[in-house]
């Protein structure tokens, strides 16, 4: 991947170079490169304004026009109908990004029959040069580079599909309304499907200055898109900010997905000398890449939009479930994937990569030569080597109603719900809790008389083009054990100013004998901050919790015996951990995936490894990948929940190991262990939620 790696033609260093004083992309379009022209109303964009948007991903700091509000009144209709048609759709920055970020995750919904749609946003034009190192160079050619490109996202995903690479695929212009156009290629065999659409929004304005993150925060911007060699499409169009979120809601509403995939909206806080930002592309104190934010930003708003206007017309909200994945985070952290899912991951890049010797019938190039071969695997930057969820977690909060059965609760249309089962393993449809617009994150704890408490981070604002961007975390409070809930209550978040907000972590909590709830959040710090909620219901302030710890977020948080609460997370050199607030003397090992714990103890993966270890320092005996359950019951002791390497779900209890191996796979799976025996409640592509009781 070198989307901002290589320099374009005037910059120094790596992918965003600074802006200079006065205007911003408003001349006539050059021979060479995109367009970018302003409206007659819009003349210059501030040197400052663009500046903030370079160094804090999406944020801006003057007032543009609202975004639709907050909907967190519960009540309203989902989505329903037999049958019910599964699909997945992504929404990508550059042309790779899905198969460096998304992957395994999106290959295995592939792989269990489930319609796949791609979006990139950008023609991945960048400087026009396609070339691997030692090569001679050639001429900057960015329709042909852009269109190599998409040859090699064809050739991955017909081998995806498990046909020869250079299968034709049927190509043609799709109408997005506003006139604009984009390329959308389709494949199908063996019963699956892939489309991938082009928007071909140019990389790069004239003056050098990143589109994506610039249109997301200027009002008066207009980028005329780029065409690709060999497309479809005739004349694509141009977008300003308003006509990229409508093609994103369009889309939406045309495909109507019930999993979307995107990208980081709210990077990584991450201080790294200039040098070394630029030469790895990485935008000013943030672990990522400029376009991929933006895009992500874009996609979200999208998200808020379509099921805004959903709602608005009468219609019930969709039904589907997001995801955010990281981008360049993963090249900080310890690898998370093991040697046989990294292989199979690497391998789905060998094809996009192609070499120029390749006789793919496209005359402008067979894929994106510096990424082909063995280069994935020896890339300094290792970003193929993980696989990272932007709010990990188990997605799915399990708690047992008065009479036995489980109520499941979860993130739906940005909303929450929850299902209840009419019989064991039977689930009703989902119940509307609202809370939107919500991250896929949901925490949850289970009040000593049996009350839920409910934890999410809200989208508070989310507006671009100088509007606030801004995150909270807020409560849902059940009012009677299995009855209704009260209203949803804001409780801020640890950090004081909007862009510090967007870096929260996903909710975890802990209900203790004595009536307090301990909740824990990861800080745009990265480390962990703590707030109380007293027996009486009031809640105390925000703190950090003590020493220098700076972790991943994935948070494993239990009570032991003896009632205290432990806390861990997977940090740089080891994990850390604490102790009713306090850091626990003595070192951890170092954990390569996010952490579990229950009845205090604590498991988690080595870095790039399938082996889970146990709080003796052992193998746990749930060899996989991915993030891993733990619950504690007394008839049962300690139960596991993990995936295997082909994605099934798996769980460990009693000595011995079991699989599930029917049925259809899970965007998310929670563990729930209690006197009637296991059950794991995974969520289906379909957004319907099932029950596997091994």
């Amino acid at each position: 991947m070198r989307d901002g790696g290589v320099p374009p033609e005037g910059a120094r260093g790596g992918g965003q170079p600074r802006p200079r004083a006065g205007r911003l992309a408003r001349d006539r379009p050059r021979e060479e490169g995109p367009s970018a022209v302003h409206r007659p109303s819009r003349r210059t964009l501030l040197t400052a304004a663009v500046t903030t948007a370079l160094t804090a991903g999406c944020s801006v700091p003057a007032p543009g026009r609202a975004s639709p509000a907050a909907d967190p009144a519960p009540g309203k209709p989902f989505a329903g109908g037999e049958p019910r048609r599964a699909l997945l759709l992504q929404i990508v920055a550059h042309p790779d990004d899905d198969l460096y970020f998304m992957n395994p995750d999106a290959q295995r919904l592939l792989d269990a029959g489930v319609p796949l749609v791609s979006v990139y946003v950008t023609a991945g034009e960048h400087t026009g040069v396609n070339r691997i190192k030692g090569m001679p160079r050639t001429p900057p050619d960015r329709a042909a580079y852009s269109s190599a490109r998409r040859q090699g996202l064809r050739q991955s995903y017909a081998a995806a599909l498990g046909l020869p690479l250079f299968t034709p695929w049927r190509r043609e212009a799709l109408a997005l309304g506003g006139g604009r156009t984009a390329e959308r290629a389709v494949l199908a065999h063996g019963g699956r499907r892939v489309e991938l659409v082009h928007l071909d929004l140019p990389m790069h304005t004239p003056r050098r200055y990143m589109a994506l993150p610039a249109l997301w925060e200027d009002r008066g911007l207009e980028l005329s898109a780029h065409r690709s060699a060999g497309s479809p499409v005739a004349r694509p169009g141009s977008y300003d900010h308003e006509g990229l979120v409508a093609a994103l809601t369009g889309l939406l509403r045309r495909y109507r997905p019930t999993v979307v995939h995107t990208l980081d909206p709210d990077p990584d806080v991450q201080p790294s000398p200039e040098a070394v930002r630029r030469r790895d592309s990485e935008q000013p104190g943030h672990s990522d890449h400029g376009d991929h934010t933006a895009a992500a930003c874009f996609a979200w708003s999208a998200l808020v939009r379509w099921v805004a206007e959903e709602i608005r017309a009468g219609a019930p909200v969709p039904l589907f479930a997001a995801a955010a994945f990281r981008g360049y985070y993963n090249r900080h952290w310890p690898k998370n994937l093991p040697p046989d899912v990294l292989a199979e991951k690497a391998a789905r890049l060998v094809p996009y990569g192609g070499d120029p010797s390749w006789a793919c019938g496209n005359p402008s190039g067979c894929g994106d030569y510096g990424v082909g071969g063995d280069r994935p695997l020896t890339n300094r930057k290792g970003w193929v080597r993980s696989t990272h969820r932007r709010w990990p977690g188990p997605g799915l909060a399990l708690a047992p109603e008065p009479d036995g059965r489980l109520a499941a609760y979860g993130v739906l249309g940005l909303r929450a719900v929850r299902w209840r089962e009419t019989a064991p393993g039977v689930w009703g449809g989902p119940e509307d809790l609202g809370g939107g617009p919500l991250a896929p994150g949901l925490g949850s704890a289970v009040l000593p008389d049996g009350r839920v408490l409910l934890l999410g981070v809200r989208f508070a604002a989310l507006e671009g083009r100088g509007g606030p961007n801004r995150r909270e975390v807020v409560l849902l409070e059940q009012r009677s054990p299995g009855g209704p809930f009260l209203a949803w209550r804001g409780l801020g978040a640890p950090d004081a100013g909007a862009d510090r907000s967007r870096r929260l972590g996903v909710p975890a909590a802990v209900a203790a004998p004595d009536g307090r709830v301990r909740l824990y959040v990861r800080n745009a710090a990265r480390g962990v901050a703590e707030r109380v909620r007293e027996p009486d219901g009031g809640w105390g302030p925000w703190r950090a919790l003590p020493g220098d710890a700076v972790v991943q977020d994935g948070l494993g948080v239990s009570a032991d015996a003896a009632g205290r609460t432990h806390v861990y997370a997977a940090g740089r050199k080891s994990v850390r951990h604490w102790v009713d607030g306090r850091e626990a003397p003595g070192a951890l090992p170092l954990s390569g995936s996010t952490v579990a714990s229950a009845g205090g103890g604590l498991w988690f993966r080595a870095p790039a490894s399938a082996r889970l270890i146990g709080p003796d320092g052992g193998d746990a005996g749930l060899d996989g990948h991915g993030e891993v359950g733990a619950a504690r019951s007394a008839a049962l002791g300690t139960v596991l929940l993990g995936t295997d390497a082909e994605g099934r779900a798996c769980v460990r209890y009693g000595g011995r190991l079991r699989t599930r191996t029917e049925g259809p796979p899970a965007v998310a799976a929670a563990l729930h262990a209690g006197a009637g025996g296991v059950t794991v409640v995974g969520l289906g592509p379909d957004g319907r939620p099932w029950s596997w009781r091994p």
